[in-house]
């Protein structure tokens, strides 16, 4: 069995004994609420459109386990409204098998950055984020920055209740993947990174979405749900910061502006 590795925490790197457990039932039950943060989203269009333009570079967002483009629809269309020239992963459904299925990811963001003549942004949302975390550590050379949402990459990566159901529809069980692999998908990345999570997360444990903070690494805590993170305003809204940093500039998040009470005191 692979090592539990804790990245979000000082002792990143090291083996730990205590296994996480996955969100409360209660937390799960409660995730529904994403339909209230998709009302939100909507009723506050007039107030997200006032976060900062984009240069029109390119932006891949990626779905979550089992879900597909339609999913990161709104988040995709906020996204084109402010500037950025922004896509789907294009890939279907995504049932998981990231070991396979990440080199149709390395070839599209290639072709993206060779098309526009422009590095690549990566939004991922859950198992998405993970995806881009590796497209990140892979090529380097081709990405502008990362951003995950509600991604379980970190800590003991097995504390979600999506495990099981990732194993049966992707074939690829965690405990197969090498530990050096596990390891790696949790490494610092060299460009800028964000990490977008909540601790009221119903599916997987907070704790595995977090990173090591740095120079161009951070966390940004949100309130919401994990179903709700693609259309959470609070969240678009530092997606759209985030995005529009210069190219090789990184600033902290300032958790300040019209969604502020959607971040909480750290």
């Amino acid at each position: 069995m692979a090592a539990i590795v804790d990245a979000g925490a000082p002792g990143i790197g090291r083996n730990v004994k205590k296994r996480l457990r996955p969100p409360s039932r209660l937390l799960t039950l409660a995730e529904p609420r994403a339909l209230i943060e998709f009302g939100l989203g909507l009723a506050s269009v007039p107030l997200l459109m006032t976060a900062p333009r984009g240069d029109g570079h390119p932006v891949l967002v990626m779905p979550g386990f089992l879900a597909s483009d339609g999913s990161t629809k709104m988040l995709r269309a906020y996204l084109d409204r402010l500037g950025y020239a922004t896509q789907g992963w294009g890939l279907g459904r995504n049932i998981g098998s990231m070991m396979t299925r990440r080199h149709q990811l390395y070839e599209q963001v290639e072709t993206l950055h060779k098309k526009t003549g422009r590095k690549v942004s990566l939004v991922g949302w859950s198992l998405g984020g993970i995806y881009a975390r590796d497209v990140g550590l892979t090529m380097p050379e081709a990405i502008r920055s990362v951003i995950s949402l509600g991604s379980p990459f970190a800590n003991d990566v097995r504390a979600t209740h999506a495990g099981k159901l990732y194993e049966k529809l992707g074939g690829e069980a965690v405990d197969d993947i090498a530990e050096s692999e596990l390891i790696r998908i949790q490494s610092d990345l060299a460009v800028p990174t964000t990490a977008i999570y909540t601790k009221t997360d119903g599916v997987v444990n907070w704790r595995t979405c977090v990173l090591r903070e740095g120079r161009q690494a951070e966390n940004i805590e949100v309130l919401g749900s994990h179903c709700g993170l693609g259309v959470n305003p609070a969240v678009l809204w530092a997606v759209a910061d985030r995005l529009a940093q210069k190219e090789g500039s990184f600033r902290p998040f300032a958790r300040r502006g019209p969604f502020r009470l959607g971040y909480p005191a750290t």
